[in-house]
This record gives structure tokens, sequence and C-alpha cells, in this order.
């Protein structure tokens, strides 16, 4: 704590561009003591934290024109704000080739690097969140979309960059949305459905618009987030390998499952049934995008237990997550905190609120400092649900520790 009082008094200091000397001498005219029983060795000592000004903290506080909790209370730093797709993409439209093209003439080598870039971009989502990416992400669609427009190239290699466009906007959307962009994040899904369209790719084009769907269902926009989604697995699936079809299915299922009603849930299930049926047909002899490294069985299995829990089914849900989580890879600290968070939710409708509680901890544990709005949406959810216990001694004791989490 005196290392926090310390950096406060500095940065107060600083503002009035006081020197130590100076602040000793109003320290001690706040305190109505004549001479200097306060000196600039004092001060110095409070701020690098080797000493707490205790007795002098509320003439420290008078002296420098702010409050006491100014001084003792931790400052967070200052964060820039977020950079949007508007910063990184001309006002016209973005995917107009120049008339005049001035930029070097790239090949399919250019493409092979784009392509590793892009999948490094992937895996890097699997072990950071979205706050942290956002930013690299969005340079790199930029500089994708103006190697495009400006550069000169062959059609083949014009219609392999507008695939890495998409691509790209689709984990760039995704890592947006994680950041809590939303709006920013359908922007650049557009866009990316508009890159992945002209190159004819309709696979990538419906996990573009899935994409989508999965986020407005997710965000309050429930009957547009099924419609999309329907529309992403019926527009695509006669072209798309076995894990995109699973994966379009997928996300129906939890369209279907967002919007709610009992017609809806037995759809939700449906559709999960007809997802495992189309993985089942995936084999080493079938070839899928590389975008799809994820799509498995155990992804299923998450989802199919999202499904249940929100369908307040505990009994099939808890099972499954338990499965699923004793095997998973724990470098993945967001998504191991997000499927905790539907057990935690899904402990307390089976009414076992004590192991819920502790499982809410390890959630919270995981996920301090962790920059994703998923996570923190889902931890607002699981102490929300556990209001409904709040005289259970352990649940009790995690609000009181967690009243903002």
């Amino acid at each position: 704590m005196s290392s926090e009082i310390g950096a406060n008094i500095r940065r107060e200091r600083d503002r009035l561009r006081w020197s130590q000397a100076r602040l000793a001498r109003e320290v001690c005219r706040a305190a109505g003591i004549a001479g200097e029983p306060v000196g600039r060795q004092e001060v110095s000592r409070w701020e690098t934290g080797k000493r707490t000004p205790r007795e002098w903290l509320p003439f420290l506080a008078a002296a420098l024109g702010v409050t006491v909790d100014t001084l003792s209370t931790p400052q967070k730093p200052a964060v820039p704000p977020l950079p949007t797709l508007a910063d990184f993409l001309p006002e016209e439209d973005p995917l107009s080739p120049l008339e005049s093209r001035t930029g070097r003439r790239v090949g399919i080598g250019t493409v092979d690097e784009l392509q590793q870039r892009v999948h490094g971009l992937r895996l890097a989502d699997d072990v950071l969140a979205g706050g942290d990416l956002i930013r690299p992400a969005l340079r790199d669609l930029r500089r994708v979309v103006k190697l495009y427009r400006e550069s000169t190239h062959t059609s083949d290699v014009g219609w392999q960059l507008l695939r890495q466009i998409g691509e790209l906007a689709q984990i760039a959307g995704w890592i947006a949305s994680d950041a809590g962009q939303h709006e920013e994040a359908e922007r650049i899904y557009r866009l990316g459905i508009s890159a992945a369209r002209q190159a004819e790719d309709h696979t990538l084009a419906g996990n573009l618009a899935g994409s989508l769907a999965y986020q407005m269902s997710n965000t309050g926009r429930e009957a547009e987030g099924l419609i999309l989604a329907q529309a992403a697995f019926r527009d695509s699936q006669a072209e798309a390998p076995p894990k995109a079809r699973a994966l379009y299915l997928d996300r129906v299922a939890w369209a279907h499952t967002k919007a709610g009603g009992t017609e809806n849930g037995q759809q939700a299930v449906r559709a999960l049934g007809e997802a495992g049926q189309a993985l089942s047909e995936d084999s080493e002899g079938t070839e899928s995008p590389a975008y799809l490294y994820w799509v498995d069985a155990g992804e299923l299995r998450v989802m199919e237990s999202r499904v249940y829990t929100e369908l307040h089914r505990p009994l099939r849900a808890v099972p499954l997550l338990r499965e699923v989580l004793s095997g998973y890879d724990a470098t993945h600290t967001r998504e191991m905190a997000l499927y905790l968070s539907w057990l935690a939710v899904a402990l307390a409708d089976a009414n076992e609120p004590e192991e819920a509680a502790a499982v809410a901890e390890r959630v919270i544990f995981l996920v301090t400092d962790t920059p994703s709005a998923r996570v923190a949406e889902r931890v607002r959810v699981i102490l929300g649900r556990l209001q409904n216990y709040a005289d259970v001694p352990e649940v009790a004791a995690l609000l009181a520790e967690h009243p903002a989490a």
C-alpha cells in the first residue's frame, strides 16, 4: 500500500510541478507547524514507499489539493482507446483496387507469408484475450487490404489475397468481439464476407456469417442471429467440408437456444445431433481449411453442454463439462474460464451452490486482469445466478469478496 500511496504523491506533485522540498514546506504549512519537521528526504521516502505518511496523509492531501482517497487508492494506468477499422482502412470501398496501382508486384509467395501470419494470429488468440490482440489484428487487416488495392498481381493471386482478407477478418472480428467492440466486430465481419464472396469462397463466407450470427445471438439480437445462422448454413453447406458443416450447425443450435422457447429448444438439440453427424463424416482424406483446426468432437461437446446449461438441463450439462474440462489445455486460460463459467451455472441449476461457488472462485482467479469482455460478462452471469443462494455460507463469502467482479 505504501508504494501505491507513494506513486500517487509523486503523480500529484508532478502535476503541480513542485519539487520535493516545496511539497515538504506546503505539508508543514497545511499542518500549521512552524519549522520543517517534514523535509525533502521524508517526502522522498514517502514517494519511494520506504515509509508511509500515516498521520501526515490528511495534510499531504490538503497541500496537494486532493482528497485522502485520491492518495490512498491505487490508480489504474491510463489505457489508450481501442482502434477501430475506420482508423486503418480508406473511406471509400476498401476492396476496390486503385485504378493506378503504384505498389510492387506480388506473387503467390506473398500469399503464403500472409497465410502464416493469419494462422499465427489464430494461435495467439488461443492464449491471449481480445484486448491484447485487437491492435495487431487491425494493423494486419489494414496491411492486407492496402496490399490488395495497391499492388499489381495476377487474377489468381488477387483471389488468394481476397481469401486472406476474409480469413483475417474472421479472426480480427472474433478478437474485436472478445474485446467488447461489437459494432467494430460487425464491420470487420461484413468486410470479410464481402471479400470471401468476391473470391467465390462460400465456405469462408459461411464461417464469417456464422461468426457474426453468434455475436448477434449473444448481444441481444437473438432473432437476427437465428436468421443469419440458418442462412450461413443453408447457403454454404453444399460446398462445405464436414468440419465446416458441423460448425455451422453448432451455431444454428446456439442461435435456437438463445432465441428461447420450447420449439427452439427442440430445434437446438436437433441441430446438435446433425452437427455430430456432420463431423463423423470427416476422415483423414478430407481436406478442411486451416482455420477449422480447432473444430473437433471436444468442441462439439462444449457447445452441447452450453446448450443444455442454457436450457436448464444440468443433469446433461454437468457430466459433459466435466469430461471436456478434464482434458482441456490449461494454457488456454480464457476458454478454460469460459467453460468453467458454464459449469458453475449448471451446478447452481443442479442445486449445488457450494460447488458452484468454488468453481466461480476459480473462474475469477483465472481471469484476473484478462481483457476479455466475454469472460467479464460470464462472471457477472455467475454471480447473478448465485444471488439465489446468498444465504449459503460459501456463496455469501464469494459475493462479499467479489462484489464488483
